[in-house]
């Protein structure tokens, strides 16, 4: 007889390494080229956010781009009202937050890191379908699609579930760095969320910011918190004879 395996939610030596280089790749080298194909992703985990949130405040959406200078734009119809502007409008960035931690905790919680690779390759897929109308952004999603699809079938299991953690942590990097970004205006990509909720609720934009990313932080800390308060999985052990004759049970 075996006792019952159990596996807690938790990030082994492997995994932490892949945070902590995760973490330190998103300070330092945010802007470097072969990180670019990861920041389009976030991106588009961004605009995702956007077009979740008009879906469920009874809208619809009509596109969403991604540019190769890193904008993104979902098109969209929603009923006029504040609180679905506030909706919408936050999704994006909280909704990257939620994204990322999503994805650390499938990463801390999943064995192989396969099938949830598989379902990110079938969300870029369903998002080129449904509302990608313009050749740049077809062609990033249906690349990544590929991409995230041959990892999920060929890579080994450390590679699949390191890039969970490294998109994870790129995600939840990206939402704070593009909080920043659009409230000092370090790089001017067109109006942001902050500025368009400014303009309907006359609340400061960076009073939104800022209460996006304390958001963020709280979101981020309580989801770290959860998996490595969770310890290592327990191994199985075999049972102690107990000197009676049985059926045997696994």
């Amino acid at each position: 007889m075996l006792q019952a395996v159990g596996r807690s939610h938790h990030l082994d030596t492997p995994l932490l390494i892949a945070l902590a280089v995760s973490f330190v790749a998103g300070l330092v080298f945010w802007t470097a080229w072969p990180l670019w194909p990861f920041r389009l992703l976030v991106v588009l985990m961004h605009e995702s956010g956007h077009a979740a949130a008009t879906l469920l405040t009874g809208g619809s959406v009509e596109s969403i781009q991604v540019r190769p200078d890193e904008a993104g734009m979902t098109i969209g119809r929603i009923v006029p009202s504040i609180w679905r502007q506030i909706v919408v409008s936050s999704a994006g960035y909280v909704g990257s937050t939620v994204s990322g931690c999503m994805l650390l905790w499938v990463a801390a919680r999943s064995r192989t890191g396969r099938w949830p690779l598989l379902a990110l390759a079938a969300w870029t897929g369903l998002v080129a379908v449904l509302w990608v109308r313009d050749g740049f952004t077809l062609l990033f999603v249906g690349g990544a699609a590929i991409a995230l699809g041959m990892v999920a079938r060929y890579g080994p299991s450390l590679l699949r579930r390191g890039l969970l953690v490294f998109l994870a942590t790129f995600s939840v990097s990206y939402a704070l760095y593009d909080i920043k970004d659009d409230l000092l205006h370090f790089a001017s990509r067109g109006p942001s969320d902050a500025e368009a909720l400014a303009r309907a609720t006359f609340i400061p934009a960076v009073v939104w910011g800022v209460g996006w990313g304390l958001l963020s932080l709280a979101v981020v800390a309580l989801t770290l918190r959860h998996i490595l308060a969770s310890g290592p999985p327990v191994e199985a052990l075999p049972a102690e004879p107990s000197g009676v004759e049985g059926p045997t049970q696994w």
